[in-house]
């Protein structure tokens, strides 16, 4: 049990020290610098996919490899994340930042320097690595900003992994259509570059390393539980739901998960915090991760595609790439903007609050969506409000877990909840899949989407997105008595590494 008198003696000395202006605009670069980490990071996560018609044919190599593009990187990403995020708490929140940013660079130059699909896909898996930069970004805020910034900080990291996404899809168009892919490559290798020495030469570390030994055995098993689980889920629109690959996989998903769960309830220095993580306020919040990030990347699948089919199809309007990549645009400007404002809504009206407001809004858009298929202002409406819902829950997020979890185990928390939003993305990318192979039509020998299933995977996300609402109304604001939170203590920047 931590004590709790002393926690609120340490945030009592920390509210009651005076910032510098030195101090004040330090912390303004040093956000900078990790919201600009983040932005790079989840570019990488989307960007394949306006180039993925296009690389079977520039690889010399079959659809089914070039997806495992996508497929290599969120399963490195699902693993690395809690697991960096673990580490971080053990060994120094910036330090793993730093090694994120370092596999986000070497993964760019291996894809920029090679036609190899095999070297490709290793180059994806790497990038997965640096996934864990968004959570070790907001933990790190988390323990070095004053108390009364954390929240609009957090809520600005939180949205960026929204505002790369949506970047990432006019970015990949344009490129596709005017030049060579590798150039996107180029342009992230030396994004993370600059990336990496701002947190080098500007970020100082954070206190509060816990030490200890590595996992190892936490670390595999997990690694084993999500494989199976996340593996099925991407191969689903391939193998049918009803393979028995699909089954067999998800049934040793469940058994490892057990297996999982008795290992860690008797490790020394648990990978994960299982008491943390059962609370029911947490599993509320991570509930509703996966519900927001699969509405997200639904988005993504049912815009994009959706108004570059052709006007025959009854609903599509035969745009390019870029022009379906821009679309996705207003929904990280949303996501940007509404940041700052859903950090206030949550210092009025709580966590909790904002979280569901965000998820009525997230409906409200797919509701648009199913409705009002006729203009593309139209779409653009509801993406819209499919990205302004997205961006007030997730910059909501972080201020209940910061709520419910101490200090020394933050950059775990963020990367658990993170691992959630993968799993999120896997679910919205299993559904999406099945339902444009189930219902398609037929245009000039051409197989294609039919409108029916557009609108079956809107109803489905509108209905995740009502149910989030509903959990969020059930997390509470503030810990209980009994709670070991709320342990978010504000610590003075220490000076700059030299």
């Amino acid at each position: 049990m931590t004590d709790l008198s002393a926690e609120r003696r340490t945030r009592a000395a920390a509210h009651e020290r005076d910032e510098s202006p030195a101090l004040a605009g330090r912390g303004r670069v040093v956000l900078l610098a990790v919201s600009l980490g983040a932005v790079i990071v989840a570019m990488t996560q989307s960007m394949m996919i306006p180039l993925l018609p296009t690389l079977p044919a520039e690889l010399d190599t079959s659809i089914t490899s070039v997806e495992w593009l996508l497929t290599s990187t969120m399963l490195v990403a699902a693993v690395a994340v809690p697991v960096l995020g673990r580490l971080g708490d053990m060994f120094g929140k910036r330090r793993l930042l730093l090694v994120a940013l370092s596999a986000l660079v070497v993964g760019s130059l291996i894809a920029a320097l090679t036609d190899d699909i095999r070297l490709m896909i290793l180059a994806r898996a790497v990038h997965g690595l640096a996934s864990a930069a968004i959570p070790l970004g907001i933990s790190l805020l988390a323990a070095l900003l004053p108390a009364e910034r954390v929240g609009s900080a957090a809520a600005l990291v939180s949205a960026m992994m929204g505002v790369g996404s949506a970047l990432a899809l006019p970015t990949a168009g344009l490129i596709a259509d005017n030049t060579d892919y590798h150039v996107l490559f180029w342009f992230l290798a030396a994004s993370g570059v600059v990336t990496f020495v701002l947190v080098l030469t500007i970020v100082p570390e954070a206190p509060g390393r816990v030490g200890g030994r590595v996992d190892l055995v936490g670390a595999a098993l997990l690694s084993a539980v999500l494989l199976t689980l996340l593996v099925p889920l991407a191969e689903s629109a391939h193998w049918g739901w009803a393979s028995p690959r699909v089954f067999g996989l998800l049934a040793a998903s469940a058994l490892l998960l057990l297996v999982f769960g008795l290992a860690e309830s008797r490790a020394r220095n648990p990978l994960v915090d299982l008491a943390s993580l059962r609370r029911r306020d947490m599993v509320a919040t991570n509930f509703c991760s996966v519900m927001f990030t699969a509405a997200l990347f639904a988005s993504m699948i049912g815009t994009v595609g959706y108004v570059q089919a052709p006007e025959e199809t009854g609903y599509g309007f035969g745009t390019s790439l870029l022009v379906g990549g821009l679309f996705m645009v207003p929904t990280g400007v949303g996501m940007l903007l509404l940041a700052p404002v859903s950090a206030r809504l949550v210092a009025r009206r709580g966590a909790s609050r904002t979280l569901a407001l965000g998820a009525v809004i997230v409906a409200s858009g797919w509701a648009v969506r199913i409705a009002l298929t006729g203009s593309l202002w139209h779409v653009l409406l509801g993406t819209t409000l499919v990205g302004a819902g997205t961006g007030i829950g997730y910059a909501a997020m972080p201020a209940l877990i910061h709520t419910f979890t101490p200090l020394s185990g933050l950059a775990a928390a963020n990367g658990l909840n993170m691992l959630f939003r993968s799993i999120g993305s896997a679910l919205a990318s299993a559904i999406g899949g099945s339902l444009i192979a189930t219902y398609t039509l037929s245009l000039a020998g051409e197989t294609l989407p039919s409108l029916t299933a557009y609108r079956l995977l809107f109803a489905v996300c509108g209905l995740a997105a009502v149910v989030a609402a509903v959990a969020a109304l059930t997390i509470r604001d503030r810990p209980s008595v009994t709670s070991s939170g709320p342990f978010r203590v504000a610590a003075p920047l220490p000076s700059p590494p030299r």
